[in-house]
């Protein structure tokens, strides 16, 4: 099973960038989590979605080709980060990479709140793209610099025991929607 991951945060210590190597890592004999690079993309422009650069062309083929999307988000001001949106802004224009792609979403926080705003409106977001977003499997790792280490291993055991459960249940949806 080929997964693409997308971290919405482009800062280089990101918990978010750590917690999907690290499930890249784990789950490398259930499947194949490949990390998309969209720091390169270039800002959404309605002028030039019709001849857009090869790197858009590169990652949404990417999207197309894979059996489903995991999604890291952090949480800026009750909401996804600008970098995160930009690519969803391209994903779901001429082509529609999203529509009936099987989504994971995941976030990683500090704080208290496990991103949960971001993922109500990431959700809400991939819900008009078309997304089959995983249902009833939210993975919202609050207090996350005690639960990840500084090598990016998650330490917390029954966090990592919901992680692998939400990882399975994920394959079995991709399965599931395969055929829709």
């Amino acid at each position: 099973m080929k997964i693409v991951a997308i971290v919405g945060s482009n800062r280089k210590q990101s918990i978010n960038k750590k917690l999907v190597a690290f499930m890249k890592e784990r789950y490398r004999d259930k499947v194949d989590i490949e990390i998309l690079p969209i720091g390169n993309l270039p800002m959404y422009n309605q002028d030039d979605e019709l001849t857009p650069s090869e790197v858009v062309t590169e990652i949404k083929k990417r999207v197309a080709e894979s059996d489903g999307v995991l999604i890291a988000t952090p949480e800026y001001n009750h909401s996804i980060p600008a970098f995160l949106k930009n690519a969803l802004d391209w994903f779901s224009r001429v082509d529609k990479v999203m529509i009936k792609k099987p989504v994971m979403v995941v976030g990683a926080t500090p704080g208290v709140m496990g991103t949960i705003r971001a993922q109500l409106h990431l959700r809400q977001i991939l819900h008009a793209l078309g997304a089959l977003t995983l249902p009833g499997n939210e993975v919202l790792i609050n207090a996350a610099l005690e639960k990840i280490d500084t090598e990016g291993n998650m330490t917390h055991e029954p966090t990592l025991a919901f992680l692998d459960t939400v990882m399975d249940n994920f394959m079995d949806w991709v399965e599931k929607t395969k055929y829709l």
